[in-house]
């Protein structure tokens, strides 16, 4: 796919893993179409960055818990860019939650928005993509999702339905949709993580070190651009996490 004039629509494209992958792609030539809710700031900054590189961007805010908001979301994204090319399912939260202590509030408020939101996006963005014979998806996972973490087991499931979305849109969507699903290990690392759980994190990796929100990012980039002929994929960017 030449990117070149390519609209993306990004979830949670103002911070984090989110915002790299948001400018990677603003660099390439593509229109951005960032989704946030609570990043204002960090949204505004994004955004005058990407306009100071001469390139496009327009802010969506809305709380992807609602459920009337994917519809919205790719609605306006037609409506200020008359298409939608690619959809990056990027936004997630990530819940300590150890078995004891899980509420069903946790557990909704989890799945609403790690899967639910996703699918329901991929589910509006995919009509406008078939009808134009053309378009890409990426799902934003994680290496839990494969090796679910013990504290974090509603988390870990809900990208593991992240991973069975995308390889079941992957057949639903094909020939003219791809749609892929990238794993990120410990990249940037949540606040709050003690300095042992940071470890223990790198340690399950076999290079024995944290990568980086632009791996990620180049990644995304690599599968709008890079080749057409990838579907249905998990692609690991988890410094050999899964191989342990």
């Amino acid at each position: 796919m030449d990117l070149k004039d390519k609209v993306v629509l990004i979830t949670g494209g103002a911070v984090r893993i989110g915002r790299a992958i948001s400018l990677e792609l603003a660099a390439a030539g593509c229109k951005i179409s960032c989704h946030y809710n609570h990043s204002q700031k960090a949204a505004l900054l994004l955004k005058k960055e990407i306009e100071h590189n001469q390139a496009v961007i327009h802010l969506l805010r809305a709380d992807l818990k609602d459920k009337d908001t994917p519809v919205r979301l790719v609605q306006r994204t037609i409506d200020i860019f008359s298409k939608v090319d690619i959809l990056i399912n990027n936004a997630a939260i990530f819940l300590k939650t150890p078995i004891g202590t899980v509420t069903p509030d946790n557990w909704d408020n989890l799945h609403n928005l790690n899967l639910k939101a996703a699918f329901f996006l991929t589910q509006e963005a995919s009509r406008h993509m078939l009808k134009n014979k053309s378009g890409k998806i990426i799902n934003i996972g994680d290496a839990g999702a494969e090796n679910p973490f013990p504290g974090y087991i509603p988390y870990s499931i809900t990208k593991a339905g992240v991973m069975a979305m995308t390889r079941g849109l992957a057949k639903a969507l094909a020939p003219h949709v791809q749609v892929n699903c990238i794993n990120p290990g410990p990249v940037m690392m949540p606040e709050g993580m003690s300095a042992e759980e940071k470890e223990f994190a790198l340690q399950q990796t076999v290079l024995k070190r944290e990568g980086s929100a632009q791996d990620v990012a180049r990644t995304v980039r690599f599968l709008l651009e890079g080749s057409d002929y990838i579907t249905g994929a998990m692609i690991p960017v988890d410094g050999g996490r899964h191989i342990r």
